[in-house]
This record gives structure tokens, C-alpha cells and sequence, in this order.
């Protein structure tokens, strides 16, 4: 079968197009033909060598995370009743053909949703609706979302909309700011001015109630700046390491700090849970994915690459092939053509946008 393979840590370019022998499923696991896998930018960090003594990597490996396709095979003590069902996968080794996962790591895909729109809701699924129920945004509301223009920051900007919060979302381009407008949000500010901060207080009348940091780093860091005093400050951005803000600081003004990717991968049964919700509200159209850059398997350096250059407007994938995507077909993939900003810039690797989202 056919794998992208890390055989040393580095850019880029060690993801490998490899040969490997088709898998067998031992006890408890499962074979998955991989339609289409998600491509995060945690992945890009991993492949570099960051992170290993959160995320464990050894040497070689195939990288992936998460993804949808079609179970082929089961091992003993699987439910036979999974052959042939499509399914989203969270498990490792997903940029191939087939991936060999344990039997908890899969999901049914809902009647009604494509097997691609599923695909990318498996990590940004989950964090979105992870922070949404912490954030808990209430209406009227000022919410800043930062990195608004990726695959979480678009689906938190809609889901706090869904909830009468009032957005303003942060993104480096004219473009992404209007995907931001168009999802919803009240205002937009571009985040690569030195006073992107000043614009959102004057925006939101004195600060954000509540912010969402997509990107990590100084500007996650910066984006304290931009909360009013008494709220709230979540933050999953990993583009440039962690946000390391002023817990002191944070406690003077009441800021409230919630950073859980430093505590490591979240509680199993929560991750079930908030995906299962997430497949259901895309399955009802209450949550629609912008898949805004596909690319095939070969070309996974050109995914990331495209990620690292922040070219990539919404979600980024790679499709496998496998299983047909019987929920959609093209369109269904891309969750319809108003979701699609950026898809011919994906293919193409990095043409779009540079910039952070």
C-alpha cells in the first residue's frame, strides 16, 4: 500500500512516499481504507522533532492523526458488524492507505455527511466544541477569535455566532478576513499590525469578554492584551510553540487562563463525545467544515509546506482515495461551494496567501 513515511526528523521534505506491506488487524483492531486524512499543524511540528515528550515519536514513522474512510478489516474481538462502514479514525499512522486502529478509535459517519467533511472534523471538530463549552459565550457578547480564517478558528467564529455572541476575528489577509465576514463576524482586524490589540479594544468597546488563541507564540501571548478585564482567555495554538502569558498579570486584571494542550491529549471518553456531537451537528447542517486545500497523498510535504507558509484558508486534507465518498460526492467533500476559499491555492501547495490565518 501506499504511506508517507518519516524516516528522520526534519522539514518538509522527509515525507516520504513508501511501499509497506497491506496491515493485518490484531485483537481489538481494525482496518481503515483512508478516503481522506486530516492534516494538522501539530503535524508539522512533529514531524521537525517538537514536542516529543508530550507527543512520542519513533523513528520511522507515518505520520497522521486523524481521518475518515471505509473499516476493511477486523481482528478478533471487533465487532464484525463494522466491515464496510464508514468511519472517522482519531489514530496514528493515518497518511496512507490503510491504517490499523484499535477499535475505540473509530466513529460512525452519520447518513448524510460526506466521508471528506468528516475527515475535517476530527481534531478541529473536537476543539471547537471543546473551547465552545468552556468558553460557553453568551449573547451580546464580545468573542475574539484569533486565527479565525483555520479549520477551528472558522467553525468557534460560527459557533459563537450560533449563540448571539457578537465576533471580531483576527487574520493576516483581505481574504481570510472576509471568509471572517462572511461566516458571521461583526468585525475584523488584521493581526500582523503592531496595534491589532488597540483595534480590537476599540472594536469591542474596551476588550473582548472572551478570546480564542488559534496561533500560539507572542501573538498568543499578545491576544491577553486584547481581553477586557474579568474575562476569559483560551488558547490551542501551537504555530509558534505556546502562548506563555503573565499568569499574574492574568489573576490582577481577573483574566481567566485555560491552556489544556500543556496538560497533554485530552480524556478519551471526552474526545468520543465532543466528536460524536460534532459528526451530528454536521450531519443536521449546524456545523459545516471550510475545506479550503486538498492535496493527494504523494503530495503531503506540499500540505505542509502550505501550512507552515499559512497559505491555507480553512481546513487542509489529503485524500487517499479508497472507499467511494458516497455522502456528497465533489461537493459533499468540500461541504459546498460557498466552503471551498482557497482550494485551487492548496492544490497547488503554497500559491495562496502567506501569512498567519
Amino acid at each position: 500500500m501506499r504511506a508517507i513515511q518519516v524516516a528522520s526528523f526534519g522539514g518538509p521534505e522527509v515525507l516520504t512516499p513508501v511501499e509497506m506491506p497491506e496491515p493485518v488487524p490484531g485483537p481489538g483492531r481494525l482496518v481503515v481504507g483512508m478516503v481522506a486524512a486530516d492534516v494538522i499543524f501539530l503535524d508539522t511540528l512533529l514531524r521537525s522533532g517538537w514536542g516529543r515528550e508530550l507527543f512520542p515519536r519513533t523513528l520511522p514513522y507515518v505520520p497522521g492523526s486523524g481521518g475518515a474512510g471505509e473499516v476493511l478489516a477486523v481482528g478478533a474481538g471487533v465487532d464484525p458488524g463494522w466491515r464496510g462502514r464508514r468511519v472517522v479514525v482519531r489514530g496514528d499512522g493515518t497518511y496512507a492507505e490503510q491504517a490499523v486502529v484499535r477499535e475505540e478509535d473509530v466513529l460512525p459517519v452519520p447518513d448524510g455527511l460526506s466521508t471528506t467533511a468528516a475527515a475535517a472534523l476530527v481534531h478541529d471538530g473536537v476543539t471547537a466544541l471543546g473551547f465552545h463549552r468552556v468558553g460557553a459565550p453568551g449573547p451580546g457578547e464580545w468573542v475574539l477569535v484569533t486565527s479565525a480564517a483555520g479549520g477551528a478558528g472558522t467553525l468557534l467564529v460560527r459557533l459563537a455566532v450560533e449563540a448571539g455572541a457578537r465576533v471580531v476575528a483576527a487574520a493576516s489577509s483581505e481574504a481570510k478576513r472576509a471568509l471572517a465576514r462572511d461566516l458571521g463576524a461583526d468585525a475584523v482586524v488584521d493581526y500582523t499590525r503592531a496595534d491589532w490589540t488597540d483595534r480590537v479594544r476599540e472594536a469591542t468597546g474596551g476588550g473582548a469578554a472572551l478570546a480564542y488563541d488559534g496561533a500560539g507564540g507572542a501573538l498568543g501571548t499578545r491576544t491577553v492584551d486584547a481581553v477586557a478585564d474579568g474575562g476569559r482567555y483560551l488558547t490551542y495554538g501551537t504555530a509558534d510553540g505556546f502562548a506563555a502569558p503573565d499568569g499574574e498579570e492574568a489573576a490582577r486584571r481577573g483574566i481567566r487562563l485555560h491552556a489544556p494542550l500543556k496538560d497533554g491529549p485530552p480524556e478519551q471518553a471526552d474526545v468520543r463525545a465532543l466528536l460524536g456531537l460534532a459528526l451530528a451537528r454536521a450531519a443536521e447542517g449546524r456545523l459545516r467544515p471550510v475545506i479550503g486545500a486538498v492535496h493527494p497523498l504523494e503530495r503531503a510535504a506540499d500540505a505542509h509546506r502550505a501550512l507552515a507558509a499559512r497559505a491555507v484558508v480553512g481546513k487542509s486534507l489529503l485524500l487517499v482515495g479508497g472507499a467511494e465518498d458516497r455522502a456528497g460526492g465533489a461537493e459533499g467533500r468540500a461541504g459546498g461551494a460557498e466552503d471551498r476559499p482557497g482550494a485551487e491555492e492548496g492544490r497547488a501547495g503554497a500559491d495562496g496567501d502567506g501569512g498567519r490565518e
